[in-house]
């Protein structure tokens, strides 16, 4: 599976129980905050709480952009289970 396919896979199977706030990192190396998401085929449209130095509270960016995602909420590694990660055997 490619990294973007990856990356629309986890946000497409979001789970309810996991806030939907984190930051994402894009391959250009910009630090992107995000409160809400939407999904519309092989774009992401992320929503800010606060405007960037250019006024812009929504970014839409392509799956293949996406180098990291970072989850800010303080959550328990084992809530993230459901999102299809394991501990290793």
């Amino acid at each position: 599976m490619s990294s973007d396919s990856s990356w629309k896979a986890l946000f497409e199977n979001w789970p309810e129980t996991i806030e939907r706030k984190g930051l994402i990192t894009t391959t250009f190396g910009e630090q992107i905050p995000f409160i809400d998401f939407m999904l519309s085929g092989n774009i992401l449209l992320a929503e800010r709480d606060k405007p960037d130095s250019f006024g812009a509270r929504k970014v839409m960016i392509v799956y293949d952009a996406i180098a990291a995602v970072k989850i800010t909420s303080p959550i328990e590694l084992a809530r993230f289970q459901v999102m299809g990660f394991q501990s290793p055997q």
